[in-house]
């Protein structure tokens, strides 16, 4: 199936390469943005962006082919999501490629932080041996404070607890017991702060997270470095700052900033205890290519109605096991087209039942396709990734039944 894929920030050409064997058309508009985006995006069936590129609402209004945009990262803040989703747009993005080098580099700014490598590099090149005026910390022993204990969290924790440091953290999506398996003590986020003696963030930046570590917070801390190479704007940067500047933290290492790039008057850039790297976290050859190749696999897979892997607002399934649902998504779609052309009325309730064998498989795709038939007569604009949504907007309940009869299979749909 040939398509159209539009690339607005630069992503390594393995992945590029990858969508061309495909036989995809590829076309490469860097550093596009505003009306020249819009006009551009008209015929794209697919957009790969990186956070330069600012996907909003009139994105998805210019773009009536679009099916999927993919963000070769993490990070989607600059993806408006709600929007996609009411356009049946599948958002994804590769959380796993760059995993290690964000976990790397963290570390690396740690022991920058705490032994002021790059102030001591800097005045040695000037001509300056200042041997006595930098006394490190050595981190065998202290304790590691992790604020988000998800996939990066976790890589940092690991490596940090093998040096001999003591780790608690705060996450308040993970379980005392998975915590405990990566040698972490869960604590309240208060207390994570006050115990730190070195605190790294790793948070995705929300309105629940945007500049949750500020003044106050810094002066829980009482000392200790505060390194942050997740996302810009969870520690406020005047804060941060100030509490080096005054001594009341004994360092900073920070690789993100609220605004990239970084303005000249960043406040963070004149401090002589902070170390300031330009966004490297995902800075690595092979993090480049782990992201690229991701972003073209799940775009490929979007395009044959597969599973996209890391789809943020769209059901999907793991991919060793969409061969044995397969079957039972165009059959939940089909039931749901005659159930809906049957029913003489409103509808305000659908109910989706399934026995057999595929009662013990995830099924959430399979429902999801149950509810775009059920839609589709009523002629609304539907597929896989907003009919949840459209049910939910208009008041329908939707219910899922399992039961693990080995005798027969069904998908009953009663609408009311």
């Amino acid at each position: 199936m040939h398509m159209q894929v539009l690339v607005t920030d630069p992503i390594d050409d393995v992945g590029l390469e990858r969508l061309r064997a495909a036989g995809h058309s590829v076309e490469t508009a860097y550093d596009i943005g505003g009306e020249a985006l819009l006009d551009t995006i008209t015929d794209a069936n697919a957009l790969v962006v990186r956070s330069g590129t600012e996907v909003d609402e009139a994105v998805f209004e210019a773009a009536s082919d679009l099916i999927i945009v993919g963000r070769a990262g993490i990070g989607v803040d600059n993806i408006d999501i709600d929007a996609a989703t009411e356009h049946g747009v599948i958002v994804a993005n590769a959380p796993e490629g760059n995993v290690r080098a964000a976990a790397e580099h963290t570390v690396a700014m740690t022991f920058a932080g705490a032994r002021s490598i790059p102030q001591a590099h800097t005045r040695l090149r000037a001509g300056e041996w200042a041997k006595s005026e930098y006394l490190g910390t050595e981190v065998n022993g202290k304790t590691l404070g992790v604020v988000g204990l998800g996939r990066v969290g976790q890589e940092v924790a690991k490596r940090l607890e093998s040096l001999g440091m003591d780790i608690v953290a705060y996450d308040p999506y993970i379980g005392e017991d998975r915590a405990e398996r990566l040698g972490a003590e869960l604590v309240e986020f208060e207390t994570c702060l006050k115990r730190a003696e070195f605190l790294t963030v790793h948070t995705p930046l929300t309105s629940e997270t945007a500049g949750m570590i500020s003044t106050a917070e810094l002066e829980l801390m009482g000392g200790g470095y505060l390194i942050n190479c997740a996302r810009g704007g969870v520690v406020d940067e005047d804060a941060l700052a100030a509490a080096v500047e005054n001594e009341v933290l004994d360092g900073a290492a920070v690789d993100v900033f609220a605004d990239e790039p970084v303005a000249a008057d960043n406040p963070l850039l004149d401090v002589d205890g902070i170390v300031i790297t330009p966004h490297l976290g995902a800075s690595t050859e092979a993090a480049q290519e782990n992201v690229a190749t991701s972003i073209a696999d799940q775009i490929d897979a979007a395009f044959a109605g597969a599973p996209v892997m890391n789809a943020l607002n769209a059901p999907s399934v793991d991919e060793s096991v969409f061969p044995r649902i397969r079957p039972y998504i165009d059959l939940a779609e089909t039931a749901g087209k005659i159930a809906a052309q049957l029913l003489d009325g409103r509808i305000s309730s659908v109910s989706v039942s399934y026995e057999g064998d595929i009662a013990d498989e995830d099924v959430e795709l399979a429902t999801a396709s149950a509810l775009k038939g059920v839609f589709e007569p009523l002629e609304w604009q539907v597929n896989a990734v907003n009919a949840p949504r459209i049910a939910e907007e208009r008041g329908i309940d939707v219910t899922e039944s399992k039961r693990c009869s080995r005798m027969t299979f069904r998908v009953s749909l009663p609408l009311r």
